[in-house]
């Protein structure tokens, strides 16, 4: 199945009633940037589902990462009853899942019972950006690089092993190895078709430095389905590794060798198709251009939290690791967090601060939030940098969750883009994620003090 090949309803339909379509996942995405939702009887889809909605309860947008109810959200909670949000099929997104027989799946908005629009749902969050963007006639283009380390271990193995004495698919660096990814082809050649039987455009496969470490590109895309196709990608891996009977993890620092990151690449096309970030000026950029970037400089520590939203995303920050310490840009130079590559209608750049564990939809709303900043208040774009960012005095990126949290709350660029009540439950998320990190007693603890202290 073609990256053109979304199912259409009438498609759905056919599939329905010839038999080969006997499933239709639901699913919206939660905080974390995972799928939630059910499995619907494909008939009872068609009859009861489509053209209006089903519901979800509320607490999908207000649970930590092990789904325990939290206090503190307005969205949802025991004071308003956890009643049902509404999930509101976006059919666009309609296509088969061939890892799973006989499966379609639709993604949802979620919506209050009245229909509108429940702000803080990420595909929300992100939406009200593409609308301001939308407002000057711009689109975005996107496209997202995951990362993941595989393992020989089951999931259920590594639940019982504690996550412990894992067997990754590597022995060494496969960074660029045609040997080393051949070692595992089979499930790199599974995950690549079955992708593009969903409907997704895929480019590549390479391996990566960690062991067990890969990397499967696909295509860039509007903003909204590259995010989508994100979110589906991300379960589907998960889902056909468990079938294969090993394991993988997006999770952005499993050990203390490299990270997952989660590379996004962003550029604007004017109404017309146009690339709106080449122009005449220095590097052959733009206003647009230069305006836009310098406007992710000015933001990236106050949106650190929606690029790297737990405690674990901030220890893949290490010198010298690809993963970027300065708040700089430079051409081709994968030493700064802001990368610029391509030329003319290539022309884009590419944020290196989130890792495998962020959710799609609130990092890309933040580029472009910050993006936009950056055009309403002309600012200028500081020179490029050249050398070694990792060893500049070029700003920081937060190096904490805490640092993240704090700088978001306060941050009035923050609440003039995405609204109080957004910055309001996304920096309620970080407190929880913290407060969750600061109860545990780590292995590293155990290790240093068990005996010696």
């Amino acid at each position: 199945m073609s990256s053109s090949a979304r199912l259409t309803v009438d498609q759905l339909k056919a599939g329905v009633a010839d038999g080969s379509i006997d499933t239709v996942v639901l699913a919206m995405t939660d905080m974390q940037g995972r799928l939630q939702g059910k499995r619907l009887a494909a008939d009872y889809f068609l009859t009861d589902v489509l053209g209006r909605h089903a519901e979800g309860c509320g607490y999908l947008l207000a649970v930590d990462v092990e789904m325990n109810t939290v206090d503190g959200y307005e969205v949802s909670s025991w004071e308003n009853g956890y009643g049902d949000l509404e999930l509101v099929p976006d059919l666009d997104t309609l296509r088969l899942l061939p890892w799973h027989p006989g499966t379609a799946m639709v993604q949802c908005d979620v919506a209050r019972a009245d229909g509108t629009p429940v702000a803080v749902s990420p595909r929300q969050v992100l939406q009200r950006q593409l609308d301001r963007l939308a407002g000057y006639g711009w689109q975005a283009h996107v496209g997202t690089e995951l990362e993941f380390i595989v393992f020989k271990d089951s999931y259920e193995q590594a639940w019982d092993q504690d996550y412990r004495k894992l067997t990754p698919a590597n022995q060494y660096n496969v960074d660029y190895s045609l040997l080393g990814t051949a070692r595992i082809e089979p499930l790199l050649r599974r995950l690549r078709n079955q992708m593009a039987g969903a409907g997704l455009t895929v480019e590549s496969a390479k391996g990566e430095c960690n062991l067990g470490q890969h990397e499967i590109a696909f295509k860039y895309a509007t903003a909204l389905r590259t995010c989508d196709d994100h979110a589906v990608y991300k379960t589907g891996a998960k889902e056909i590794a468990a079938q294969e009977g090993v394991s993988l993890t997006f999770m952005a620092k499993y050990d203390e060798r490299e990270g997952n990151s989660c590379h996004i690449h962003l550029s604007l096309r004017e109404a017309d198709g146009a690339p709106a970030f080449a122009g005449e000026g220095p590097h052959g950029f733009s206003r647009v251009m230069e305006h836009f970037l310098a406007g992710q400089l000015a933001c990236l520590s106050d949106f650190a939290l929606l690029l790297a939203p737990t405690v674990n995303s901030y220890k893949r920050y290490v010198p010298g690791s690809f993963a970027p310490t300065a708040i700089a840009w430079g051409r081709d130079n994968r030493t700064c967090a802001l990368r610029v590559v391509g030329h003319g209608a290539s022309l884009r750049f590419e944020n290196r601060v989130p890792g495998g564990d962020v959710n799609p939809y609130l990092a890309v709303a933040a580029l472009i939030a910050a993006g936009l900043h950056g055009i309403e208040q002309q600012l200028p774009l500081e020179p490029e940098f050249t050398g070694n960012a990792y060893a500049s005095d070029a700003p920081r990126v937060p190096a904490t969750l805490r640092d993240a949290v704090a700088a978001f709350e306060a941050s009035e660029v923050a609440a003039l883009a995405f609204g109080k009540d957004v910055v309001r439950h996304y920096s309620h998320a970080g407190r929880v994620e913290l407060a969750a990190f600061e109860a545990a007693v780590t292995d590293w603890e155990r290790r240093r003090g068990f005996e010696r202290l």
